[in-house]
């Protein structure tokens, strides 16, 4: 048996032991949650400083130095070799959830920084590792995502910080008030020496299973648009207002939504959803008199997303003015696609190709904490096959074997970036 394949089958045998340490730790942070009985963290909770408190003993055991920033993100950092002026490699995901979530959407890609760092037995590298556990990427309480990477490169800031929660808590009160309660807490800052950004996650679609492949390696983001359309009608009694002399905003609000599926249907891979509608006055025998609706749009062109936005606006205006309503249409959110580090890609499919598993190349549909990090350092991202491509659901999975893949794929991938950097220092 060749010295490399000797190192590979001990690597395996390695990660085969840190998944089902981290397959516990995944269940073990299921119980941190503001709900009992299902799974609930939001944007600065006592639920996420439960993970906080549940995590750092796990880190520091593996000699990482750990602190919660100003803007509730968890960092912990496992030093290099040598120096402290070192290039940094990060490793992380988000530690929020949506409501009534599953156990392994953002969290494992936390653990993955720190099962890597514990599979690596203490050994050092010539750049620092630091694991990030970002405080927001759902958008759950305040409705705009990515608050917590947003925070770290230093975009945090304008209208987002008056974006209010359910209470009408503003982003920048609830931030006043998080670090005040907690003096400890460090800057949100993006270190100058960050070298590179690896993102594992959950797939959340069923593509690596249906090609039965344990990997994924993402090389894209699509651009994302978040709308809010309110329909304006006149309430009235539900008994006493003849069926044609209504104004009702839901009726309304409902033949513009069939509308929205038709329009992404005519734009390649496109999509649209409208997920919140809220009805009021909401009574049982009311006609609905104001609707309130929101609008996802996604795309991995910038120009197609746009266009499929504008078609979602003209014809919430069109079924307005037929049924003698007024609308509202406003996007307050967007993000435009990202494409990732082309050499960071390449190098992730070097390394599970070392570990000996075929990949395949992806688009992600769904946002992540890599499309914030990106622009300010080169990035990649590795999927993990999703049983049923179940995500944001009680009932999601992840296969231990493939977690155990990911792990080996993974401490090539250090070995991979230790070389490109060394590569980088003789050149």
């Amino acid at each position: 048996m060749s010295l490399t394949s000797t190192r590979e089958t001990s690597r395996a045998g390695v990660a085969g032991l840190a998944a089902a340490t981290l397959m516990h730790r995944c269940e073990v942070l299921a119980r941190c949650t503001e709900r009992p009985g299902q799974i609930l963290r939001t944007f600065l909770s006592p639920a996420m400083d439960d993970v906080h408190r549940t995590m750092r003993p796990w880190m520091e055991a593996a000699r990482l130095a750990f602190s919660v920033d100003r803007a509730g993100n968890l960092r912990g950092l496992y030093p290099a070799e040598a120096g402290e002026h070192t290039p940094r490699l990060l490793i992380g995901s988000h530690l929020d959830t949506v409501p009534h979530a599953g156990a392994y959407d953002g969290v494992l890609g936390v653990l993955m920084g720190l099962a890597l760092i514990e599979a690596s037995a203490e050994r050092r590298y010539p750049f620092a590792i630091e694991v990030l556990g970002f405080s927001d990427e759902e958008g759950t309480r305040f409705g705009a995502p990515f608050l917590g990477s947003r925070a770290v490169v230093g975009e945090l800031a304008g209208r987002l910080l008056e974006c209010l929660d359910g209470n009408g808590i503003s982003v920048n009160r609830a931030l006043s008030d998080f670090a005040m309660q907690r003096p400890e807490t460090v800057d949100a800052a993006l270190s100058s020496r960050a070298a590179g950004y690896l993102e594992f996650h959950i797939e959340q679609g069923p593509v690596l299973e249906s090609r039965n492949l344990a990997l994924g390696i993402v090389e894209g983001l699509a651009g994302q648009s978040r709308c809010n359309v309110t329909f304006y009608g006149r309430a009235g009694h539900a008994g006493t207002n003849p069926m044609k002399l209504r104004k009702d905003a839901l009726t309304g609000a409902a033949e513009w939504m069939t509308g929205v599926e038709a329009i992404a249907g005519r734009y390649e891979n496109a999509v649209a959803t409208v997920g919140q509608i809220v009805a009021e006055p909401g009574g049982v025998n009311v006609i609905p008199g104001t609707v309130k609706c929101s609008v996802d749009v996604r795309h991995a062109e910038d120009t197609v997303r746009d266009a499929v936005v504008q078609a979602i606006f003209d014809e919430a205006r069109a079924v307005a003015s037929r049924r003698e309503l007024r609308v509202e249409a406003a996007q307050y959110h967007q993000h435009p696609a990202v494409r990732l580090d082309t050499d960071l890609v390449a190098l992730a499919e070097r390394s599970a190709e070392q570990a000996g598993y075929p990949t395949l190349r992806m688009t992600s549909g769904a946002g992540h904490d890599a499309m914030v990090i990106a622009p300010h350092v080169p990035s990649t991202m590795v999927f993990l096959r999703n049983p049923g491509g179940i995500s944001h659901h009680p009932d999601e999975s992840v296969a231990e074997d493939d977690v155990a893949a990911a792990i080996h794929m993974g401490l090539c991938f250090l070995d991979e970036f230790a070389a490109k950097l060394e590569g980088k220092k003789s050149a």
